[in-house]
């Protein structure tokens, strides 16, 4: 009896004759063709949910870069800022004292020179140091201070730099043995190496007193490039982040980039300060020779991915406002 009814069903699952299906091949084909088309269905939802996902991420990232973003300076019809939490003044200081930043032989606003409209032009090295205060703006604490610089420059180093070092963007305290920070252009290497340097307090960098030029390059908190992109033949982003500073336990760091990639971090460093907040500023152009556009800051250390996004918006900082 089992065998007869192993052929029964082995008959009715390949054909009748006539070779039309039973009933069991019906219900097969018509069973799993409805798992098939589901199926296809479940995946057509997940793909249309990826490209939404997709389309909706850049603007999300955008959002996030805008609810970030501190202060900008796009120095296209004067030198204050376009937008800023703090004071949006450019200033210099005279004496003990601090005035307008106004053009005059150091420096001047080319109102359609820059990267994004106008710009700063430093046509020789001078004493101009335009700057900006960072209080409600840098967001320095004595706890944890994160932030990141952004900025776009023109310059040919080898040929427009006078002699001797050369900052384009400092933040500076009450003291530099307190910390200082600052972007450099060497002043002794051909061609010029460009660096990023933050140097906490003094004993914790040079705590045998010697000169900066005279400790090895892999012992200064700096990150070193010896071959930088620069030329006055076109704009080159540069941006600089800041994260945990003063914060030992939180693994203090910094970064620099150029044209939206990393080019080093500087790291296994006690990046501890004792500026007062209320003298941090942000200052521009010490014996720099070149043009200037887009500055901004966050209040926050961006990610590599973000820092690549802002260096390709279109419109500059501008888009974020």
């Amino acid at each position: 009896m089992a065998g007869t009814q192993a052929v029964i069903i082995a008959h009715c699952v390949r054909c009748t004759p006539g070779n039309r299906p039973t009933i069991f091949a019906k219900f097969h084909r018509v069973h799993f063709g409805y798992k098939a088309a589901r199926g296809m269905r479940i995946v057509r939802r997940m793909k249309s949910l990826a490209l939404l996902l997709c389309l909706a991420s850049p603007v999300l990232a955008q959002d996030s870069l805008k609810q970030s973003l501190a202060f900008h300076a796009s120095f296209d019809s004067g030198f204050d800022a376009d937008f800023s939490r703090g004071d949006k003044a450019c200033v210099i200081k005279k004496g003990k004292d601090f005035v307008p930043c106004v053009a005059n032989d150091d420096v001047k606003l080319l109102p359609d020179g820059g990267r994004f409209g106008g710009c700063l032009h430093y046509p020789k090295k001078g004493a101009t140091r335009p700057q900006f205060s960072g209080v409600n703006i840098l967001g320095y604490n004595e706890k944890s201070w994160s932030t990141t610089v952004s900025i776009w420059l023109r310059l040919t180093p080898d040929e427009d730099l006078e002699p001797g070092y050369c900052d384009p963007v400092q933040i500076t305290g009450d003291d530099t043995k307190k910390g200082y920070i600052f972007l450099e252009f060497s002043k002794d290497e051909t061609p010029r190496y460009f660096r990023y340097a933050v140097r906490p307090l003094f004993p914790i960098w040079n705590p045998t007193n010697v000169q900066w030029a005279d400790i090895p390059f892999n012992q200064r908190p700096m990150v070193q490039v010896s071959k930088p992109p620069f030329t006055r033949d076109t704009w080159t982003h540069v941006a600089f982040t800041l994260s945990n500073i003063n914060n030992k336990p939180g693994n203090p760091s910094a970064s620099l980039y150029l044209n939206g990639k990393l080019q080093g971090r500087i790291e296994n460093w006690d990046l501890t300060f004792g500026w007062d907040p209320a003298s941090v500023a942000l200052v521009l152009g010490a014996s720099y020779v070149g043009h200037q556009d887009d500055l901004a800051i966050f209040d926050r250390a961006l990610s590599d991915a973000e820092v690549e996004q802002i260096f390709k918006l279109d419109r500059g900082i501008a888009s974020l406002r």
